[in-house]
Formats: C-alpha cells, sequence, structure tokens
C-alpha cells in the first residue's frame, strides 16, 4: 500500500546523488565513519539505513572514503536480501573516525541542511491550516463552551498566530488549548537532526513527536526508494506545554559539552505546531520578559539563536503560540507587548445553564446518579455564598468529593443535600484567623 500523504502537506523528497545533500562533503563522510565505527556496520543496506539515505547516496559516501583509503572492501557478504559487498574501516579510518568522534560524537541519521529545512517549514506551515467551526467544535466536543467564544477562537487559530487567553482560574484554559491541538488532524515531517555551520542540532524528540507511522518503502520502485526523505519522521503536529517551570535559557539551544551538539530550543521543536505556556505570571520570569523574548518571532516569524561560539543565526518560527493566564493583561504587560499578541480571548465562567450541563455530563461520565433536591439545594443555598460565581472546575471536583466520600461511608453513589454540603466544604479554605 503505498504512503497516504495528508493533502497541503508535500513531504520532503529524498536525495538522489550527494549533490542533493547540500552539506559539507568532509562532515557527510565523517558521520558515515563513525556510524561504522560506532555501530560496527559493513554492508551499505545497514549504513542506509542507519544513516537514513538512499543506498544509492551511501554508496556514493563509500565510494568517496574508499578513494580516501578510509574504507576497504572485504568482499561478497550473504544478506538477507541477496549477496552485498563488504566494507570495513581501514587502519587510518579508524584514526579519523577517533579524531572526528573527539570533535562531535554524533553519528546516525545525517541532518538536515537549515536552508532545507527552511523550505519544509514553508510546505507544512501551521497557517496553511483552515480549520472550520465544525471541526474546531468537534475537538471541543467534551468541553461545554458558549458559541461566542468559539466566534474568536476559529479565526484566531486558522490564521496561526498568537493568543492570549485569560480569565479567573479553573474555566478550562488549559483544556481548549488542548482541544486547539487536537483539531489539528494532519502530519508534518520533523528532521531527526539540522546542521549550521557544520554544528549538529538534534530536533526530533519522541517526548513532543508523535510519530503518525512507521516509515515504508514504495512498493512501486525497483529501488524502493523511501516515499520522502527518511531523515524526517512522520508526526502528528506538535505541541509544547510549559507552565511555571519555564525560563528564558529554555528558549536557547542546548549545548551538550561531552557529545559536542546541540538540542534543539522548545520553540524549534515546536516548529509546525503549538508551543502553550500556561499558567503565565507564575514563572520565575517575569511574564513581561518572557514575551520580549517572543516580539522578533511574533512579528517576523522568525527566531535567533546562538551557538556556543557567540554566533547568531536564524531559524524558523512557524507555530501557533498560546499563552494563558489568571492575571489581567493589563497587570502583567505593557500595551506594546500586548499589541504583538494578534488575539486576546477573555474565558469566563460558565452561565448556570451551562453550569449545569457540565454537572449533568460530569456526573453521566462518573455514574453519579443526579438528584434534583440536592441540585436545587447547591444552585440556591451554596452558591449564594460566593456571589454565584461559577466555574468550570468545580462540577468535576463536587463529584469528585461526593464519591469519595460515597466509597469511604461503604455506601452505593448518591447525591444528597448533606453529601454536597460536606463536597463543598474542601473546595474552599475561609478567611479565619490563625491563633498560636
Amino acid at each position: 500500500m503505498n504512503m497516504q500523504v495528508t493533502a497541503g502537506v508535500k513531504p520532503p523528497p529524498p536525495p538522489s546523488r550527494i549533490e542533493d545533500m547540500n552539506l559539507p562533503i568532509v562532515m557527510m563522510r565523517d558521520i558515515l565513519i563513525k556510524t561504522m565505527f560506532r555501530k560496527s556496520l559493513d554492508l551499505v543496506s545497514e549504513l542506509a539505513t542507519a544513516l537514513c539515505l538512499p543506498r544509492t547516496v551511501t554508496q556514493e559516501l563509500v565510494d568517496t572514503a574508499r578513494e580516501q583509503r578510509l574504507v576497504e572492501a572485504t568482499g561478497t557478504v550473504s544478506a538477507t536480501s541477496g549477496s552485498e559487498m563488504g566494507y570495513q574501516l581501514t587502519d587510518m579510518g579508524k584514526a579519523r573516525a577517533l579524531d572526528a568522534l573527539q570533535q562531535s560524537e554524533y553519528y546516525g541519521a545525517m541532518p538536515v541542511p537549515l536552508s532545507t529545512y527552511a523550505e519544509q517549514v514553508q510546505r507544512q506551515s501551521i497557517r496553511n491550516i483552515q480549520i472550520t467551526r465544525s471541526e474546531l467544535t468537534g475537538a471541543m466536543g467534551h468541553l461545554v463552551l458558549p458559541d461566542s467564544l468559539l466566534d474568536h477562537l476559529g479565526p484566531a487559530v486558522s490564521a496561526g498566530r498568537s493568543i492570549l487567553m485569560y480569565g479567573p482560574p479553573g474555566n478550562g484554559k488549559s483544556s481548549i488549548s488542548n482541544g486547539i491541538r487536537d483539531a489539528m488532524g494532519d502530519r508534518i515531517y520533523v528532521p531527526m537532526a539540522l546542521e549550521y555551520a557544520g554544528q549538529v542540532i538534534t530536533v526530533y524528540d519522541p517526548i513532543v513527536h508523535s510519530k503518525a507511522e512507521a516509515e515504508v518503502d514504495d512498493p512501486n520502485s525497483l529501488r524502493r526508494h523511501r516515499t520522502f526523505d527518511a531523515r524526517y519522521v512522520r508526526c502528528e503536529r506538535p505541541t509544547v506545554i510549559t507552565g511555571g517551570e519555564l525560563t528564558l535559557d529554555m528558549l536557547d539551544l542546548v549545548y551538550n559539552p561531552t557529545a559536542r551538539t546541540y538540542q534543539a530550543s522548545l520553540q524549534l521543536k515546536a516548529t509546525g505546531g503549538i508551543f502553550i505556556v500556561d499558567d503565565l505570571g507564575r514563572q520565575v520570569e517575569p511574564p513581561q520578559n518572557l514575551v520580549n523574548r517572543w516580539i522578533v518571532p511574533l512579528e517576523e516569524s522568525k527566531d535567533i539563536l546562538a551557538l556556543q561560539s557567540g554566533e547568531k543565526f536564524e531559524v524558523p518560527f512557524d507555530t501557533l503560540a498560546i499563552f494563558s493566564t489568571n492575571f489581567h493583561p493589563n497587570k502583567i504587560f505593557d500595551q506594546a507587548a500586548l499589541r504583538r499578541i494578534f488575539y486576546k480571548i477573555k474565558i469566563d465562567g460558565p452561565s448556570q445553564k451551562d453550569y449545569l450541563k457540565i454537572f449533568a455530563m460530569v456526573a453521566r461520565k462518573k455514574q453519579l446518579p443526579l438528584n434534583e433536591a440536592s441540585l436545587v439545594h447547591l444552585i440556591k443555598n451554596k452558591y449564594p455564598t460566593i456571589n454565584n460565581t461559577y466555574a468550570n472546575y468545580q462540577p468535576v471536583f463536587l463529584i469528585d468529593q461526593m464519591i469519595s466520600i460515597c466509597r469511604f461511608e461503604g455506601i452505593p453513589y448518591q447525591m444528597t443535600p448533606e453529601l454536597i454540603d460536606r463536597a463543598w466544604a474542601n473546595m474552599f479554605v475561609k478567611d479565619e484567623e490563625i491563633v498560636n
């Protein structure tokens, strides 16, 4: 079966010869011999898999290394797919491999030049996505949201620009962010590693990137080329979620002094997907400083990163940035920062009608029978004590509390005014004087 490629996302074509790689020949040769040395590989087919390259390109690299007397043929080797020529490192090749490993421990998948990756980013840009109301509603099906919220949220998501969601805590800002992620159902191609100025930057991260499917060969080709450049991994659009732990240095490249390679910054890993900054205002860094760091990326769709040498360079910034805060924006940002965030959406608590819908939906899911007298008691006697301020988290909290009480008392799941009172007592802490 041919690999299905989502319409609108053109895959990166596999290289057919060394010239297509756009990488320094010395770098490619060194990665080849380091891979042979570290993985003890002697067949071109095995090396092609390890390097994530077509056999033709791998054979060219092997031939180049042979011409330089770094690799020698050992004769025909019987492999599962037939007979192949075997190769091994010469003494000179082993010495060069050790020297190359001193400079960088990186081996395996051949990196993608940053300039080549930038072209792929354009092909799969998040701004190419057009999400309809029905698609967004479907992804938010587990939430009870007013139509007016979707009126604002839909265009913001389709624009693929920055969004600030603000409002009182416990009203689903995080859940809405996750729903936006779920609405993006297509696939993109994430490079395992990038190359810039001879340096390797690893990008693919199994924690961030969900592999969509195993790579397959094209059955219509006698040479069985990959249907896309195997240096990429076909993934769901990534989502990076950070909270109070976010610091400015997490937005920079991470240098590994032992391996002498770099790891991509969080926002570079989120390219083509979503970067969610949850609980903005709870970080050690002032929120103004964090947003200032994003000014250039948000305005110019590019980010500036730096190598250990201090050299700065541009990388694509193609990310839907979602900031979520419980603070009023005017209290944590100046107007210049707010202008650079394209959409500001207030997430209020639900109306009484929507609150009851949420309560019924959660109770049904958790198999807690509804009781009309108990609900009347909750609405008429409890909520007036907090000025009828409803929040989306409250039904889940109250129902979980009642279920826990029923389990402790050894009684069937049930809802009574007394259980409502006991659950309510755990939802708030009273402002009482502490007596020593």
